[in-house]
């Protein structure tokens, strides 16, 4: 089994208790022991809860998140999404700065990028994508 890291609308479903994502989860961590989840990811979640004013949830988040890993942005993949980025949106189909950072993260990471957000993500050369719901 490859090193993955989960994109911001699959880590919501796990967190909301979606069965399928659970059950890859689960058979994920059989091979590892954490789970890897972006900076970006890290924000994306903490913004939305924080705006709910949602504190319990905020404490189980990052409960959650001090058991599992959470890949900070480097020189190297800002580099790596600016090129993404520059590429779609000079052919015309850009995916947003979010979206671009992770797929930069999990590009240089040689992580597997566990998305439901396919139709965005297989627009990027290179990067590997799986749905996990």
């Amino acid at each position: 089994m490859e090193e993955c890291m989960l994109d911001t609308d699959v880590l919501s479903a796990f967190l909301r208790g979606n069965s399928n994502v659970a059950g890859h989860v689960k058979n994920y961590l059989e091979h590892f022991s954490y789970l890897n989840l972006s900076v970006i990811t890290y924000y994306e979640i903490l913004n939305g809860l924080m705006s709910k004013s949602a504190y319990k949830q905020i404490q189980r988040f990052e409960e959650f998140v001090g058991l599992n890993r959470v890949i900070p942005l480097s020189s190297k993949m800002a580099r790596e999404a600016a090129t993404v980025h520059s590429v779609l949106k000079n052919s015309g189909l850009p995916i947003g700065h979010t979206d671009t950072l992770i797929a930069g993260i999990a590009i240089v990471s040689d992580f597997r990028l566990i998305t439901n957000n396919i139709k965005h993500f297989e627009r990027v050369e290179g990067l590997r994508i799986a749905n996990w719901m």
